[in-house]
């Protein structure tokens, strides 16, 4: 094997082992208890069907390539000078018995996990890829929003059932942009709906990082970062995602009964650090401008705007669940990136959470009482998803720290545009401009201050990456 080969494997094998110690260190594993796969062949051999039947109505679904885990559908139609937007999301609760096996499994591990050599899945893949999920030409039972907007794209009226749905397709993203630019008047609806909710989202102040979609591949003997700027219909798709959750935690606060997504406002003194980041790293920022108003007009294309973005993921910290019971209403309900009341309801085959607002919805919405074993499995429900969003980001940081130094492995001694993020007594935290990497550096700037670094250690084997200043 020629030299420059057998590297390249020696450091893709490396690679694909510190991926997998990181997973073994956090406990992950894909394999399920067997009877949790038992119970879940059952209820897939056999699945409880809705009554109400909607597969009349053309929904199709819109996600990444390859995907198998589709929570949602979607179907707009005109209504008036308004819309009307079906939102159907996979119906999980009747694949799940409460105090069953998959039920045990599913609060043990909280959510799905992703890293970049695989995901560790939150549902046994018989339910999650199959029985539940809402795949092409499949007849599903689906929990079917029906959100009717007026003009400018305000939510005056919402429904939701239980009902038997069938996708049309399953298009990705790519696919359904061609679909939209071509003229396709269903999901031209979708742009119309998703410039409405963006400019809603503007007023109220909201915010989104919109975080380019990032793939690691390799060119010869050397790791590289390729992206790809998320496509028009990424954000109009997530806008009803959005409008789903809000609607979500009004029906919740309307029956002070069920489980809000929180987050507070970020302090001055963040915002204040990040505007001298912004500054650092060469972007307008005109003052007064709200961040979020600021992070939604940065060009997506620039190498920059992706080391901005991540400097803003500081402004969206302390996120957490909020439980309404007993008719109280806490102080804070508010989730500040949203700048509205919200509830993670759509993504039930990967989130836990959101099985149990599912169900706390239809019941309020119907006019029903809340079934006994949601209501009660709240109970420690925001600390299940605090530790399993803990053990998520740890995976995803210190799986992205893994592949960024394999990516820099072979460029020790090179120099680099960076800006200081952290300043410690042990060395600073800085931020490269490009490649956009978080590392430790030996520094006596000041945070926000723009520096030239020179990499003096990158051991894939200690997970160390280490600049000092050049």
């Amino acid at each position: 094997m020629p030299a420059r080969h057998q590297r390249l494997q020696e450091t893709t094998d490396e690679l694909r082992a510190a991926l997998a110690a990181i997973r073994e260190e956090l406990g992950l594993t894909e394999a399920f208890p067997p009877e949790a796969v038992a119970e879940a062949e059952a209820f897939a051999a056999a699945p409880r069907l809705p009554e109400a039947d909607a597969t009349a109505i053309g929904f199709v679904t819109i996600d990444p390539p390859g995907s198998t885990d589709l929570d949602q559908a979607l179907h707009l139609e005109r209504d008036g000078d308004g819309y009307v937007v079906r939102y159907a999301i996979a119906d999980v609760p009747a694949f799940v018995e409460p105090g069953g096996a998959i039920d045990a499994e599913a609060r043990r591990r909280g959510q799905t996990m992703y890293a970049p050599d695989g995901r560790v899945p939150l549902h046994p893949p018989v339910v999650s890829e199959g029985a539940a999920s809402l795949l092409e030409g499949q007849e599903r039972g689906a929990y079917v929003w029906t959100m009717r907007l007026d003009a400018a794209g305000d939510v005056v009226g919402t429904a939701l059932e239980r009902a038997r749905v069938r996708s049309r397709e399953q298009l990705t993203y790519a696919e359904a942009q061609e679909r939209i630019d071509a003229g396709d008047a269903m999901l031209g609806l979708l742009r119309d709906v998703g410039e409405l909710r963006i400019a809603l989202e503007e007023a109220r102040e909201g915010a989104s990082l919109d975080m380019p979609e990032e793939q690691i591949t390799r060119h010869g003997d050397r790791f590289v970062i390729e992206r790809r700027e998320l496509l028009p219909v990424e954000r109009w798709n997530a806008q009803l995602s959005l409008m789903t959750g809000m609607e979500a935690a009004n029906l919740q606060l309307r029956a002070k009964r069920g489980v809000l997504r929180t987050m507070p406002q970020p302090p001055e003194s963040d915002v204040r650090r990040f505007r001298k980041e912004v500054h650092a790293i060469g972007e307008e920022w005109a003052e007064g401008e709200h961040y979020g108003t600021f992070l939604r007009r940065l060009d997506r294309s620039k190498p920059t705007t992706l080391a901005i973005l991540q400097a803003a993921r500081r402004l969206f910290r302390g996120a957490g669940y909020t439980v309404l019971h007993d008719g109280s209403m806490p102080a804070e309900l508010e989730q500040a990136a949203i700048g509205a009341p919200y509830a993670h309801a759509t993504a039930p085959l990967r989130r836990l959470v959101d099985r149990y607002v599912l169900v706390h919805c239809e019941a309020i919405a119907n006019g029903r009482e809340i079934p006994e074993w949601a209501a009660a499995g709240l109970e420690g429900l925001p600390e299940i998803m605090a530790e399993s969003s803990r053990v998520a980001g740890t995976l995803e940081r210190e799986s992205i720290d893994a592949v960024e130094i394999a990516l820099l492995a072979g460029r020790i001694g090179e120099e680099f545009d960076a800006v200081v993020v952290e300043a410690r007594k042990e060395g600073a935290t800085i931020q490269l401009l490009d490649p956009p990497t978080e590392a430790a550096c030996d520094t006596a700037a000041e945070p926000g201050e723009r520096i030239r670094v020179r990499l003096t250690e990158a051991d894939l084997a200690a997970r160390r990456l280490r600049f000092a200043d050049a």
